[in-house]
């Protein structure tokens, strides 16, 4: 799952990036509302997490300005103005969740988690295909019985598919999910990890579609 951070506080932006990636998301930063405008309408995100007191204004009223847009892209709102008056506002700009700092990284990923979830419309936590049980909040699956543990990427490939089974999905989205802004793209990363998730999950678990992508297979 792939998230814009909107945070001006360096340390904070660099935990958040740091310690959402340990849960299996991959995530931009950006410090200001002008940025975070250029990021979202470049696409390719999951879901927001959004600080409310930036530089150059309000991010409540970003909020707004995305909502009145049509943008449904789930927001998670950090504020420390952790008041019953500050949460009634995010919520009613259009907020999915809101979070008081300081907070806790685990409870964080857990709301994010929870939102994008209802954003793809289930409510179970755990994604099941073919067989496969994939829990998101433990970055572990079972196949049919087996218990299995996943690298970062392998874990971020996988859920990528499972998110929509059946749909193919070309090698260039699989890579957005894999790298930040910032991160040189290896060539060949997606063939060498789905490689090593058909080792796990069987040959035919996981279908390439010449010249398209990736999808899962449907029998």
């Amino acid at each position: 799952m792939r998230l814009l951070i909107v945070e001006d506080d360096p340390i904070l932006q660099d935990g958040l990036s740091v310690g959402l990636g340990l849960s299996g998301f991959t995530s931009e930063a950006v410090e200001t509302l002008a940025d975070a405008r250029h990021a979202l309408a470049a696409g390719g995100f999951d879901g927001v997490v959004l600080d409310v007191m930036l530089p150059d204004g309000s991010g409540l009223d970003l909020l707004a300005e995305w909502r009145a847009q049509g943008m449904t892209l789930p927001v998670l709102v950090l504020t420390a103005r952790d008041q019953v008056t500050e949460r009634i506002a995010g919520l009613d700009r259009g907020a999915d969740d809101y979070l008081g700092k300081p907070f806790d990284l685990e409870e964080l990923s857990a709301r994010l988690r929870a939102i994008l979830r209802r954003a793809e419309g289930r409510a179970a936590p755990v994604l099941d295909w073919n067989g496969l049980s994939l829990d998101p909040a433990r970055m572990t699956g079972n196949h049919k019985g087996t218990n299995l543990r996943f690298s970062h990427r392998e874990f971020t490939l996988l859920h990528a598919l499972m998110e929509r089974p059946g749909v193919i999905l070309p090698k260039s989205a699989l890579e957005e999910r894999l790298y930040g802004w910032q991160e040189d793209i290896e060539s060949n990363t997606v063939e060498v990890h789905i490689h090593k998730l058909r080792v796990k999950l069987g040959s035919d678990f996981i279908e390439t579609v010449r010249g398209v992508g990736y999808r899962l297979a449907t029998a």
